[in-house]
């Protein structure tokens, strides 16, 4: 059970009393009382506050408006930023709206707007900045589906700079990968040293998925690369700071699961979208 299903109870349909104009998006008073009364089941779990990051209104649920809030709650004394989607018509407040005659959940088909503010230096890999195509990549080293695909991608991007740039944000699945913890520490540095060959290394690291000893998991990645770090140099507070940014920015943009890929703002469902403008540069 991943630590969400813990803090949360997902219903279909549990109402809040609002305005009946559709156009009302409810208070930030008025979402915190409903999260508490009939969102979140564990009492330990406390609602600090709450941001409404986006609305958005789509043509398949007329009359509804989406909202796309942040909470952040406290649970055994950490805090913890965790997105929901809600669904609101000015009389009724949702988690969950289901198709019955197109069986879509639109709760987890919607996704916010992909802010221009990714794109930044920071999280460039591959590519040049003013490439045509822009691959946003939320991944980790050890999921098994990003070492089937990131492999290609890097290649792509790397012999066709000027089509694609890639911008990377490190989403380790601390719950199912526990190494990935210290692999995206590992990753992070090697990055901003120049030496991407072991950032993409980390995708074929022959390693325990549920190890969390850093010292050997440091050791086993200098025995098959020959890549020495320490301890206080992957803990080191600049490094915790910005892999802890990218975590925030995927729960921001309500991202959970790996690789999550979007092309020019859009999410590539199967991974493989930069595939079709190579397909469409080899017919010129």
């Amino acid at each position: 059970m991943s630590l969400m299903s813990k803090l949360l109870s997902v219903t279909l349909i549990t109402t809040l009393a609002l305005s009946a104009n559709s156009e009302v998006i409810p208070s930030k008073k008025q979402i915190i009382k409903y999260i508490k009364n009939s969102v979140i089941r564990n009492p330990r779990v406390k609602v600090q506050d709450l941001e409404i990051v986006e609305t958005k209104v789509d043509d398949r649920i007329k009359g509804w408006k989406v909202l796309f809030t942040s909470m952040d709650l406290m649970f055994q004394k950490k805090s913890i930023k965790a997105p929901i989607i809600l669904f609101s018509n000015g009389n009724l407040l949702t988690t969950e709206l289901y198709d019955v005659n197109t069986s879509t959940n639109f709760a987890k088909v919607l996704k916010p707007t992909i802010p221009e503010s990714v794109y930044d230096d920071e999280h460039l890999l591959y590519g040049n900045k003013d490439a045509k195509h822009k691959i946003l990549v939320f991944s980790d080293p050890q999921c098994p589906f990003c070492q089937d695909v990131m492999p290609d991608i890097f290649e792509a991007v790397k012999k066709h700079p000027d089509m694609f740039a890639l911008y990377y944000y490190h989403l380790p699945l601390k719950r199912l990968h526990p190494v990935s913890a210290t692999l995206t520490k590992v990753m992070h540095i090697a990055q901003n040293g120049n030496r991407k060959d072991i950032f993409e290394d980390m995708y074929k690291l022959d390693i325990n998925i549920r190890m969390t000893n850093e010292k050997k998991i440091l050791s086993k990645i200098k025995k098959q690369f020959n890549y020495k770090l320490t301890k206080e140099q992957i803990n080191a507070p600049e490094v915790l700071k910005s892999l802890k940014a990218d975590e925030d920015t995927a729960a921001r943009l309500m991202i959970s699961g790996t690789p999550t890929v979007y092309i020019d703002g859009k999410l590539d469902k199967f991974r493989d979208g930069y595939k079709d403008y190579l397909k469409k540069e080899d017919k010129k």
